[in-house]
């Protein structure tokens, strides 16, 4: 059985297609500047990569271009191979609790809630639309990022703000990146043999999130509303005084969207370091003979470091103790340095690194001493898997 693990973009589509019978990747791509000139896409398959320029004018042309590839490069021999596809989709609000079949209410509600996901959810619809046109009998999964989210109870998600805002306008946490903490959840409890674990999450990438699990069940996220919450990331600030928005606003002569532009893309490691948004850069400056540029990485790396310390901490008493905290996505699978320090952070707690193990990239394994009292894990997350197996799930 195959089935494809789609992320549509505004303007791009990725793309994973797996044989589900030992859950391998056949192929990946991207298709790149759909609408917009010096449009192009890129396939991997059996070791080898191409990419090509095309006109993409819609996401329907990428989709007819990548289906003809599939079969034209032989990775499958007809259209008749794929029987699922499965959607990313990014908010779901509070009424989808787990992944769906997609069907006209699915789409007519993604629509409704664009105003949550502003650039997503039109971006997803774009996506399922065009795979419904070429591949109208083939079943459809959504995946949404806010569904794991949906199991904290009110003490979590409700904000201290008048009430009415949530009844009339949904205002509260939704927090996003569900998809790879559940991954995380489900393959740490696979290693460990064990389903009645107390897990810190933390999913830090460019974007991050950490999540407060128990039982396989979210209890408390750091994102909000919106991914601008939370901890400090590569270009958006995390939790700040919203009182500084309108405080800029008139010291700056800029309009609240403004400010919030700068929050989500001019802030985080980029805005403290005046450096970079990678915290590879922000490491290797921290190296650098000049003096200025270095106190400005370490600035921000000592920031945000502190700010990922404070929510696994938080969420160590919530949860009344940990059985396991695990480092996913870009940074928390690839860096080092970063890993390094908040384990430091939290020593306190009995937290001690193996230094040796913790030199490991990309891979599953313990970081963390024997004699450590909480384990420290690196876990790869893969949310193309998660969207299929679920997709599988729900079409079988």
């Amino acid at each position: 059985m195959k089935i494809i693990s789609i992320n549509a973009g505004s303007s791009s589509l990725k793309f994973s297609l797996f044989d589900m019978d030992d859950k391998k990747v056949i192929a990946s791509g991207l298709f790149e500047r759909i609408g917009i000139d010096g449009s192009s896409y890129t396939i991997k398959y059996n070791g080898e990569k191409i990419k090509t320029e095309a006109e993409l004018a819609t996401h329907t042309d990428a989709v007819k271009i990548l289906l003809d590839k599939l079969v034209t490069l032989n990775i499958i021999k007809s259209l008749d191979e794929i029987d699922g596809v499965g959607h990313r989709l990014v908010h779901g609000k509070d009424k989808y609790k787990e992944s769906c079949l997609i069907t006209d209410e699915v789409v007519n509600d993604l629509i409704a809630f664009k105003d949550f996901a502003p650039l997503h959810n039109p971006a997803n619809v774009l996506g399922i639309q065009a795979f419904r046109e070429v591949l109208p009998n083939v079943p459809m999964v959504g995946v949404f990022d806010t569904a794991f989210h949906q199991t904290m109870d009110e003490e979590a998600y409700l904000y201290p703000v008048p009430y009415f805002w949530y009844k009339a306008h949904g205002v509260r946490k939704y927090g996003f990146h569900g998809t790879s903490h559940r991954y995380i959840a489900k393959t740490i409890s696979e290693k460990l043999g064990r389903d009645n674990l107390r897990i810190i999450s933390c999913h830090v990438g460019n974007g991050g999130s950490i999540t407060a699990i128990k039982d396989g069940k979210c209890v408390d996220t750091s994102m909000g509303f919106t991914p601008l919450a939370g901890i400090m990331m590569g270009t958006r600030s995390g939790d700040v005084d919203p009182s500084i928005i309108t405080y800029v606003m008139e010291q700056e002569g800029l309009n609240a969207k403004e400010v919030i532009d700068d929050l989500n893309k001019k802030s985080g490691l980029l805005g403290l370091s005046e450096i970079s948004s990678d915290m590879r850069d922000i490491v290797s400056a921290m190296d650098s003979d000049d003096e200025e540029k270095k106190a400005k990485a370490r600035r921000a790396f000592l920031k945000y470091t502190r700010t990922v310390t404070n929510y696994i901490a938080e969420y160590y008493v919530l949860l009344g103790g940990v059985d396991v905290i695990c480092f996913t996505a870009g940074l928390g699978e690839n860096s080092e340095p970063f890993r390094k320090k908040v384990c430091e952070n939290l020593a306190c707690l009995g937290v001690k690194l193996d230094s040796e193990a913790n030199k490991v990239m990309g891979e599953f394994k313990k970081i963390s001493s024997d004699d450590s009292t909480i384990p420290v894990y690196v876990v790869p997350t893969d949310e193309e898997l998660m969207i299929a197996l679920d997709t599988l799930k729900l079409i079988s």
